[in-house]
């Protein structure tokens, strides 16, 4: 199955293209410099051009695209579900709505399968306003829901939970994502594995929505929406309060 998938949750443009099943995707992404703003306007649908070149592949040969749908910042889910739902209705391809911290979630698993001693994965987004998205899940039952449903909180308040819930193990949870390195010292305190600030492992990947785009349905493109999680930093004045 031939899959285009691609992110725009977070500040990174993360861009993935699955030729084969048993083939590595190709993948592509942009991370801005902390000091610059996300490029996801000018640079989705280049790196999109650029890996169906390097695939030898077009729009015609796709059989389904995939898009994250957050939670995330809300410009950056704007246009990447925008620009999903346009390509897919233009080009009559199965659309598939990617939970960007199940993806995010797949890193963890691959840390067990690489011998870390980890039963559950902790996604983290950073949310601003000093909150955080997460979501937890067991490495092994990434299909089922996960057993913390996703939520924007704070990293205190989730560091209480993690604590004081029978049904989590902290030392045998991992915590990936760039809201786990925004607040590394209050999710390390709760005895919860950070894993280094340069590991891969923080980083939402387009290859994980592929793989999650082979097994999940898909859905109409008008029906595709983003998870918030929570409203607007800055809402619409109303005429009462201009």
């Amino acid at each position: 199955m031939k899959v285009l998938a691609f992110d725009t949750a977070t500040r990174a443009t993360a861009v993935a293209l699955e030729l084969a099943e048993e083939e590595p995707p190709l993948e592509a992404r942009d991370d801005p410099p902390a000091d610059q703003r996300p490029r996801h306007t000018t640079r989705l649908l280049a790196l999109i051009a650029e890996l169906l070149e390097q695939g030898g592949t077009s729009f015609d040969g796709l059989e389904r695209i995939a898009v994250g749908v957050g939670p995330g910042t809300f410009t950056g889910l704007r246009i990447g579900i925008a620009t999903a739902r346009a390509l897919a209705q233009a080009r009559g391809i199965p659309l598939v709505p990617i939970p960007t911290l199940l993806s995010l979630a797949l890193n963890g698993a691959r840390a067990r399968a690489d011998g870390l001693d980890i039963q559950t994965v902790l996604p983290l987004i950073d949310a601003r306003r000093g909150e955080v998205f997460a979501a937890l899940w067991s490495t092994e039952r990434l299909e089922l829901a996960p057993s913390l449903a996703a939520r924007a909180i704070k990293p205190e308040a989730l560091a209480e939970l993690l604590q004081t819930s029978a049904d989590i193990q902290p030392a045998t949870t991992l915590a990936i994502g760039d809201g786990a390195l925004a607040f590394r010292e209050v999710v390390e305190r709760a005895g919860v594995v950070v894993p280094a600030d340069g590991s891969e492992l923080h980083r939402v990947t387009a290859a994980n929505h592929c793989r999650l785009a082979r097994s999940l349905a898909p859905r109409h493109p008008e029906q595709i929406r983003p998870c918030y999680l929570r409203s607007p930093d800055a809402t619409p004045q109303t005429a009462s309060s201009r």
